[in-house]
């Protein structure tokens, strides 16, 4: 079974960027699962899942079913996610597993990680254009990361995304451009091209001397707080 997954800032109990998690939760779903009744069509990409995920019901998960409408299958899930009310003040991570139905909800602490390098490494194979669980060949990337804090993902020439993060490069101007190749739309990308914070660009390796830093945004990392990184730190 095809099992996919949202990351969802939890920031002293309230749900963050909630709309941009409904909208690719919906997508992801009708993409995968259309119309099909409670048992989903065989996956179409070839993935099983999460081979850490157990789908055998365990009495300490949070499984919620979803109940799909006629109007597209459209669910909210700040209906659907029961943040607790006795969650300590601060920054979670919720982490959301789906099929066609929800499968697991969960939340961590978040601990930020101090990323200040990055290794350019290319796969023209590469494909998570879905927010998949199996993370297996962003994993096995991650691994060749060479003593880098991070990978930078380079896909038939193309600068793409980190392994867990889509990618900002600074102009000389100041401002912030993002490469147009992402392999996966992430919510916080979504929401910075959508309120015009950043723009879209084609970029390649060759670009990069062209910027002044770069910043990895997603969920957990915005423009404003995320950490900047120095050029002369992503490295071939």
């Amino acid at each position: 079974m095809c099992l996919l997954f949202e990351t969802i800032k939890i920031e002293n109990g309230q749900i963050r960027n909630l709309d941009y998690h409904n909208r690719r939760f919906n997508s992801s779903r009708r993409a995968l699962f259309g119309n099909a009744g409670p048992d989903s069509p065989p996956d179409p990409t070839g993935l099983t899942g999460d081979p850490g995920i157990n789908d055998k019901a365990d009495p300490a998960d949070v499984t919620v079913p979803v109940d799909y409408p006629d109007n597209g299958y459209h669910a909210d899930l700040s209906s659907l996610i029961p943040v607790p009310g006795d969650l300590d003040p601060g920054i979670f991570r919720c982490r959301v597993l789906y099929g066609r139905e929800i499968k697991k909800i969960e939340f961590h602490p978040h601990r930020t990680r101090i990323i200040r390098s990055l290794k350019l490494l290319s796969s023209d194979q590469i494909n998570y254009s879905y927010k998949y669980a199996d993370r297996s060949l962003l994993d096995s990337l991650f691994e060749q990361r060479a003593g880098c804090d991070e990978i930078l993902i380079v896909k038939n020439g193309f600068i793409t995304d980190t392994s867990i993060s889509n990618i900002i490069f600074r102009l000389t101007d100041g401002s912030w451009v993002t490469p147009d190749t992402p392999l996966l739309n992430g919510t916080m990308r979504m929401y910075l091209l959508e309120s015009g914070r950043i723009t879209e660009a084609s970029v390649r390796p060759k670009d990069l001397p062209a910027f002044t830093g770069a910043k990895m945004i997603n969920c957990m990392m915005d423009l404003d707080t995320g950490s900047l990184i120095e050029m002369k730190h992503i490295v071939s």
